[in-house]
């Protein structure tokens, strides 16, 4: 009977032992999992930033380029546009009234253009402002748009989607990659000289719903939207291609009315704004909005939470240089916060951007840090819409005409 007491205690004594084996053993290869896990993290490459490698692998006088959109000479390619496209290596084209003459010869330019950059990695924004209406870049073979007014008139998202969609293929067919276009301003001022039936109402809800349409038409159908003149042109009885118009209007009315149609196309996903060359007083009363800090950085980017690529108007237009040298006002607007500065006409006017610009830099004006900033945004919006300098084919003005024809007659009448 001892005996077998004996026997029953040290066989109940050798599983316990053997259950903490068990035990030490489990916890044991948890805790060697646990450190191969964290062994494996440690070894994983965080994932590759394809755009910052781009930014990183290239050079100040080619990061410099990509804040300049130029404007060429006549209708063929000049030695001073080839200068644009090889020495002063600028990350855009925008094409003028000036540069067409009929729909062939501006296909063949921009063509050539194209054919003249192909070296480069990294393409070119070949742009225009293209409103439909009287502001038009198209050649004369191919059938105008409304204007904006008669648009909001009719007052259909509908109709004014297939507006931007329409844009976009006769853009797209003519090898344009980027539309500075909707107008966003809110037509407030009867005396206003620059927008008038460019804007689609004077109500700022009429002008929300279509210019968020028009602009989503054009994004649907692969060409960049530049919704303009932030932060509001309306209001305004000067017409800044001759000098500085000047906004007294409060903040507050600011952000209640003439801010609305931005804040809303921001946060439908535009992916550029222009900012006006316009004096806001309430916001900085002595540099306009396109040079100033106080509506770029912490209107536009800060309060309004837009995190694309901002463009300048034009800064060959009066506003700017009857009170700055063009060169000066670039290092100030992207100084200020803007990304890419529009130079429309005049290649010395280009040439003195360049200049100004790489002084800035060499001097630390403008920090590196700041310029990257900049060509990050740029080459993310060129990467998001795939833009390549592949030239396009012949261009099929029947089945365009025929389009924009079913638009204005089925569309149109619809909405009415």
């Amino acid at each position: 009977m001892v005996v077998k007491k004996g026997c029953l205690i040290i066989v109940a004594t050798l599983l316990m032992l053997s259950g903490c084996n068990d035990v030490r053993t489990s916890t044991s290869s948890s805790v060697e999992q646990q450190r191969s896990n964290q062994e494996m993290k440690k070894k994983e490459k965080p994932p590759i930033d394809i755009i910052q490698q781009k930014v990183n692998a290239m050079s100040i006088d080619e990061k410099i380029g990509q804040l300049i959109i130029a404007g060429v000479e006549g209708t063929g390619l000049t030695s001073n546009n080839r200068n644009l496209l090889t020495k002063d290596k600028v990350g855009g084209i925008i094409i003028m009234g000036g540069n067409v003459q009929n729909a062939n010869q501006l296909k063949n330019l921009i063509n050539t253009i194209k054919t003249q950059h192909q070296a480069s990695e990294i393409p070119l924004f070949i742009s225009t402002d293209e409103e439909g209406g009287r502001v038009s870049r198209m050649p004369p073979e191919i059938n105008g748009l409304p204007t904006n007014e008669a648009i909001g008139k009719i007052n259909n998202a509908a109709y004014s989607y297939g507006v931007g969609s329409i844009l976009a293929k006769e853009l797209k067919s003519f090898g344009f990659n980027m539309d500075f276009a909707p107008v966003l301003d809110i037509n407030s001022n009867p005396n206003n000289p620059v927008i008038g039936d460019r804007s689609f109402s004077n109500r700022p809800d009429i002008v929300t719903k279509l210019g968020i349409q028009t602009m989503k038409g054009l994004q649907d159908n692969k060409v960049i939207s530049v919704v303009k003149h932030f932060p509001g042109h309306g209001d305004t009885k000067t017409d800044s291609h001759l000098d500085l118009p000047i906004v007294d209007a409060p903040l507050q009315k600011l952000r209640s009315f003439e801010l609305q149609p931005f804040r809303a196309a921001i946060e439908e996903g535009a992916d550029g704004v222009m900012v006006a060359h316009i004096l806001l007083r309430s916001l900085d009363n002595k540099n306009p909005a396109s040079l100033s800090q106080t509506v770029i950085t912490k209107l536009l980017r800060e309060e309004l939470d837009f995190n694309g690529v901002v463009f300048t108007d034009d800064l060959t237009m009066k506003a700017i240089t009857r009170y700055h040298k063009i060169g000066e006002a670039a290092v100030l607007s992207i100084q200020a916060g803007a990304d890419v500065v529009l130079v429309c006409h005049d290649y010395r006017n280009v040439t003195a951007v360049l200049n100004a610009l790489k002084v800035a830099v060499n001097t630390n004006k403008i920090t590196k840090a700041r310029l990257d900033e900049s060509v990050y945004r740029i080459l993310t919006l060129k990467q998001k819409y795939q833009l390549s300098d592949q030239v396009t084919g012949p261009v099929n003005i029947k089945d365009i005409n025929q389009q924009i024809s079913e638009l204005l007659v089925t569309k149109g009448a619809n909405a009415r």
